[in-house]
């Protein structure tokens, strides 16, 4: 049964800093085009290398599900993931299909809040897992290195936030603007019927 799409470019899910051609090689090269990473030198770029996780899954696989604990970021080498929520209704809903180069989940490395949504591969993915643990291993090694993706991830969250709160305003402004447009236009038998005087109460 196929998941109904109703957010195609979701500002929490999207890749907002997308227009970085992804260029297929090294993890670090993979690396250098995330924004969590821009910016590092070869050297610390090299550093991060080491120590993420490279992961295999098949089409249908989930990466993690709505309400997992948030463990770490994904980034995705080749393949389709897409991100879902479950509404009250029990029914999933599409929120954003991310391809190679896109990234998801940084929000875990800096809070261990449980995941708002779930991500399954759509089809046979390569991932690279970037977490909690990693990103102390690097503060530990390196500060200063650890500092430059700490506020590097930062600036990401606040991005997304931005997008998001722009889009909400959009959408509020829409909502209003129907509304009034339904008052100065009604539907036809809405119009205000005269109300009916009560019956005499009997004396």
């Amino acid at each position: 049964m196929a998941v109904p799409r109703i957010v195609g470019n979701n500002a929490i899910w999207r890749n907002v800093f997308s227009g970085r051609s992804v260029q297929k090689g090294s993890t670090e090269e993979l690396l250098s085009k995330v924004p969590a990473f821009a910016g590092l030198s070869a050297r610390e770029l090299k550093e991060v290398g080491v120590i993420v996780h490279k992961r295999e899954y098949r089409a249908g696989e989930p990466v993690f599900n709505q309400g997992d604990p948030g463990l770490g970021m994904y980034i995705v080498q080749e393949g389709e993931v897409s991100i879902t929520l479950r509404g009250r209704d029990g029914e999933e809903r599409e929120l954003a299909v991310l391809a190679d180069g896109d990234f998801f989940g940084e929000l875990a490395l800096l809070d261990e809040s449980a995941r708002s949504a779930s991500a399954v591969c759509k089809t046979p993915c390569s991932l690279i897992g970037f977490f909690r643990p990693d990103l102390f291993e690097v503060i530990e090694k390196n500060s200063s290195l650890g500092v430059k993706i700490v506020l590097k991830l930062a600036e990401i969250v606040a991005e997304r936030l931005r997008k998001t709160d722009q889009e909400l305003s959009q959408l509020k402004g829409q909502i209003e603007g129907d509304q009034h447009a339904e008052e100065e236009h009604p539907p036809v038998g809405a119009e205000t019927r005269p109300r009916k005087k009560p019956a005499p109460r009997p004396r």
